[in-house]
């Protein structure tokens, strides 16, 4: 997507309301609802603007404020900020004038897309947007060279930007983005927009303060989706059979239809019933008292104990797909003077956002409208569209602050869905759903089930000959997407994520034979794209198994990685960044391991290197961890810092303490009493090296660290203990953290 928009279908408005707006390098406004400012003001500039505007990418007002349009969603990970220093640094303008705005996802489809992707993840929101939002801040810089060039009547070419101010150089003339945004406004957009060579940057690669409100979340005066007020709004909560593919059978609701608050029970699908009352408490309490009798179903006989027999029974079968070979495995292993086996498994996870579940529909016979805290606003729409029974014309979706996503609320819109369905039982009437954490929980889309088999092939002169590994699990592909498992032959190539072959997840080890592949094994449980989704659990996998093999080799594992890295120059750096930075050649203190891992993911090279002690065998003190990411160009520096010390206690807390199980077909964890998170106390420090201009790419920063997190700790667990970890989380093995 380019934005050289065609004239012919852009929208000029001049006259009055243009001399007020300014110019615009926006959109149309004038869909927006009035309950849009419900959602909040200040930094995160939701309420809309006067007047219809023109354009795609920056609104520039008289006063030389500007505001940059952001259609990927925020959680916290710093995009909005991103995305703004982006199209900053090409628009030369004062940075500390800009603020953002959201475009409504129904605009965009009005206006063929102009905006792009809507989605963000796997760790998207920069990286494959940064071309075109930086080529929209460049085009808006020429649109008001060019407006003041007129004016002055002399050529562009004799005039500079910088800091939102125009000079023209021979005679030192001046004036302002803001003077000039009018006349800038009717101008013809570019089509061919150069942006600057990256030694000119003067913002991207800069650590600024982020332009999202962190004091409004601070404080707490951020308003999320579940803080959602408008008038006349009622709320909902919902319960749906708690054995995935079960449906409702009947439901009584006697009781709670005569409850304080209780303004009506319905169904919902066929699988679900809801409560619409004035407080999410009154609707909770009476969704309790309704007898709700669900249908039988085969899938209440799987159990966890079942679906590792299932993905046992995988390991060895002769139906997987393979991904990533060369040479002659079987080879290998057969004329092996030494064979090394390990077996893993990584469990279901849930997203456990903080903010549970949750979306507010109001559905009229002549429109739809929803409020949504989604990853996607174009997959929310499309949700929308389908549940409202109304034509998309007649729809919209307003983006509302997440309270977390993690992958939850972007490819998987099934809270939208109900919203609506309840909301057109009521029409007119804004209808809050709330799930439960009960529900949030027992209805996730998980981290899929994996279990692997390693396998090594070592010869006399004790080098590594071949290496197999056997997948054995969930396919999240064939869930979500079928289409694309279809095209691949039956096969899911997102489960080979760290493993590939090349590619932005490729491996980073070569070996003279080498075999990779996938047996899948689906159950009833939905997966889905959880942070990191499957490098997460194949970096366990294939990180602890490369020390088992340095040590099976009597190599030190720095050393033996290094061997087998040699084609890959910036995975290299990365280990040797948090080696040195840990003092991986020097003796740590008495009673105190180290460990390291490394991977490529997301586009991105990281590893991470962890000291460690361990006290009564069992309890693990983490001292500190190193950790080094090379995304290629960096936006913030600052942010990719505080991103990747959120990955750790993202990925320690998945080692350490969480686990989807299932019994009789449903989830057992039911809050965070039994789905735990680390504490404070227990995170340590984490020292982040970012390497910068390690390649002319763009990575990803929220995603790819999460992975080495746990490697690197079981690494330095088994130095510490002489112990074999190879099933998480260690709770289960009696292992805590302290």
């Amino acid at each position: 997507m380019t934005t050289n928009t065609n004239t012919s279908r852009r929208h000029f408005i001049v006259g009055s309301s243009a001399i007020a707006t300014g110019l615009a390098i926006g959109f149309d406004f004038s869909i927006m609802s009035e309950a849009h400012a419900a959602m909040g003001t200040g930094t995160t500039a939701m309420t809309p603007l006067a007047s219809p505007e023109i354009g795609v990418w920056v609104v520039v007002k008289p006063n030389d404020d500007v505001v940059v349009r952001i259609v990927r969603s925020e959680m916290g990970q710093g995009t909005i900020t991103g995305l703004a220093q982006m199209v900053a640094e090409e628009l030369e303008c004062d940075w500390k004038k800009v603020s953002y705005d959201y475009p409504s996802p129904a605009e965009n489809l009005k206006r063929n897309k102009v905006w792009g992707s809507y989605s963000t993840g796997g760790s998207r929101g920069i990286r494959t947007s940064e071309q075109y939002v930086r080529k929209g801040g460049a085009a808006a810089r020429i649109m008001l060279v060019q407006a003041a060039a007129n004016q002055w009547n002399v050529p562009a070419s004799e005039c500079v930007a910088k800091n939102s101010v125009i000079t023209h150089t021979p005679s030192g003339r001046k004036t302002t983005f803001g003077k000039v945004s009018v006349a800038a406004s009717q101008l013809e957009v570019p089509k061919d927009v150069p942006l600057k060579d990256p030694k000119e940057w003067k913002l991207i690669g800069k650590s600024v303060n982020r332009i999202d409100g962190v004091a409004d979340k601070v404080t707490g005066k951020q308003i999320y989706a579940i803080d959602l007020k408008m008038p006349g709004m009622l709320t909902a909560t919902i319960k749906e059979s708690p054995v995935f593919g079960s449906k409702l059978k009947s439901y009584d609701a006697t009781k709670a239809q005569s409850m304080k608050g209780v303004k009506k029970v319905v169904q919902v699908g066929d699988t679900a019933v809801a409560v619409v009352a004035d407080t999410f408490w009154q609707a909770k309490t009476a969704l309790d008292q309704v007898k709700i009798v669900w249908e039988s179903s085969p899938n209440e006989n799987v159990s966890s104990a079942s679906i590792k027999k299932m993905l046992e029974e995988g390991l060895t079968a002769d139906d997987a797909f393979a991904h990533n070979t060369n040479g002659d495995v079987k080879s290998a292993l057969s004329n092996a003077s030494k064979k090394i086996e390990a077996t893993y498994f990584y469990p279901f996870l849930n997203h456990a956002t903080l903010e549970p579940q949750t979306a507010t529909a109001k559905w009229t016979a002549d429109s739809c409208e929803a409020w949504v805290p989604t990853q996607d606003g174009e997959a929310s729409l499309a949700a929308v569209i389908a549940a409202s029974g109304l034509p998309s014309e007649k729809c919209n979706v307003y983006k509302v602050n997440l309270g977390g996503g993690f992958g939850r609320r972007g490819a998987f819109q099934d809270y939208t869905t109900q919203a609506v369905n309840i909301a057109k039982q009521m029409p007119g009437t804004p209808i809050k759903l709330i799930w439960t954490r009960d529900e949030d929980m027992t209805q996730g889309r998980y981290h899929p089930v994996m279990m692997c088999k390693m396998t090594a092939a070592i010869d006399d002169k004790k080098n590594v000959t071949g290496l197999n590994m056997r997948l054995s699990g969930q396919s999240i592909l064939a869930a979500v997407r079928p289409a694309v498992v279809a095209a691949n032959k039956g096969k899911d190539p997102l489960a080979f994520q760290g493993v590939e072959p090349l590619g932005e997840h490729g491996i980073t080890y070569s070996f003279p034979n080498l075999n990779i592949d996938h047996a899948m094994r689906n159950t009833h449980v939905p997966p889905g794209f959880w942070r990191g989704v499957n490098v997460n659990q194949n970096a366990v996998f294939i990180e602890t198994f490369m020390d088992e093999l340095a040590e099976a080799t009597g190599m030190d594992a720095v050393e033996f990685r290094r061997k087998h890295m040699q084609d890959f120059p910036r995975a290299v750096a990365v280990l040797n960044a948090v080696a040195d930075g840990i003092g991986w050649t020097k003796p740590a203190a008495p009673g105190v391991f180290r460990g390291v891992a490394q991977m490529r993911s997301f586009g991105s090279y990281v590893a991470a290197a962890c000291e460690l002690s361990v006290k009564n065998g069992n309890e693990v003190k983490i001292h500190r961890i190193v950790a080094a990411t090379d995304p290629g160009y960096i936006v913030n520096p600052a942010q990719v810092a505080r991103q990747v010390s959120g990955s750790f206690v993202y990925g320690l807390s998945a080692l350490f303490e969480e686990e989807i199980t299932i019994e009789k077909g449903a989830v057992v964890q039911k809050n965070f009493d039994t789905f735990g998170s680390i504490r404070l106390s227990q995170m340590p420090p984490v020292e982040t090296i970012v390497i910068q201009g390690g390649g002319k790419d763009w990575g990803g920063v929220g995603e790819p660290t999460i992975a080495v997190a746990a490697p690197a700790v079981l690494n330095a667990f088994y130095r510490a203990t002489g112990k074999r970890l190879r099933t998480v989380p260690l709770k289960n093995s009696g292992i805590k953290l302290v």
